[in-house]
């Protein structure tokens, strides 16, 4: 078997100083994250699940059930937390503490890349043009590190961490803040996001990342007139992954186009007063019922 070798089998003196600078964003990420209760890593292991638009508004109902919530959208390339809030475009805020995330009116402390861009600019990255490959992953990981280390979370009851299609971030965050992580995986219910989601709540296990449960999203149609519930997507990959997982199904949440609409223009309060959104705040009294926020 080929044996790789790490950045600590290196033999010599190390003229770099980069294992004393990843060390020292270590220990900063586990002073931040001291003062924060449970991390809830949202994570689906593929896109279009809806899976942010569930991250978003969970975060948002956990923050006004009383408790002190924080979300960090860690998908650095797509993300659209503050769109889906309807926070303001800021200059954001440096003091000796770290970054100062922007709060939404709910006392939601938010923080993603898309308030550290121009409007429609995408993620650059600075490094040589080739091989963008071999260093792009460092630099990444290296953000995602600093959103947790340097950003001003404060103390929190809960912070619930969007992450990006794949099994990346989550075996990131399980090295950073194995403690106090908690994951829920979100699926639509096609049996592709199944095989999908499965592989990224299998990467949670073998990282011993206790799994709160399921979320099927997209489960069902909501009907604007009646409200009755009709097929959207073939499959059933919540009750599914329940079952092969040994893990609840915890919310069925159904595709509402008034919650979309709500969601697009970033109103908040209507989108969890729609059939969606009632669903979402139920997911959330759930997990502070039984602990896992």
């Amino acid at each position: 078997m080929r044996k790789i070798r790490t950045y600590a089998d290196l033999e010599g003196p190390d003229r770099s100083g980069l294992g004393d600078q990843l060390a020292l964003q270590h220990r900063r990420v586990d002073r931040r994250m001291k003062a924060v209760r449970t991390v809830l890593a949202v994570a689906s292991g593929k896109g279009g699940v809806g899976k942010s638009f569930v991250a978003a508004t969970l975060a948002s109902a956990l923050a006004r059930g009383g408790g002190t919530a924080g979300l960090l959208d860690a998908d650095l390339n797509g993300p659209t937390a503050p769109s889906l809030l309807g926070l303001p475009r800021r200059s954001l805020s440096v003091t000796n503490d770290g970054v100062v995330p922007p709060v939404d009116s709910a006392g939601l402390r938010v923080f993603s890349t898309d308030l550290l861009l121009e409007d429609g600019e995408p993620l650059r990255w600075r490094g040589p043009a080739a091989e963008s490959s071999v260093w792009l992953g460092s630099l990444e990981k290296g953000a995602f590190r600093e959103f947790l280390s340097d950003v001003s979370w404060g103390e929190l009851d809960v912070l619930v961490v969007d992450l990006p299609p794949g099994a990346q971030r989550l075996v990131e965050l399980a090295e950073l803040v194995p403690k106090r992580t908690r994951v829920i995986g979100v699926t639509i219910p096609t049996s592709a996001s199944k095989a999908a989601v499965a592989r990224s709540l299998r990467a949670a296990g073998d990282r011993d990342l206790p799994i709160a449960g399921i979320v099927e999203n997209m489960s069902g149609y909501a009907c604007g007139s009646c409200g009755a519930v009709g097929p959207l997507h073939p499959g059933d990959a919540g009750d599914a992954l329940a079952r092969e997982l040994d893990l609840p199904l915890l919310a069925r949440i159904p595709f509402d186009a008034a919650a979309a609409a709500c969601a697009e223009r970033g109103d908040m309060n209507g989108l969890l007063a729609s059939r969606a959104g009632q669903e979402i705040a139920a997911l959330a009294e759930r997990l502070e019922r039984e602990g896992a926020p």
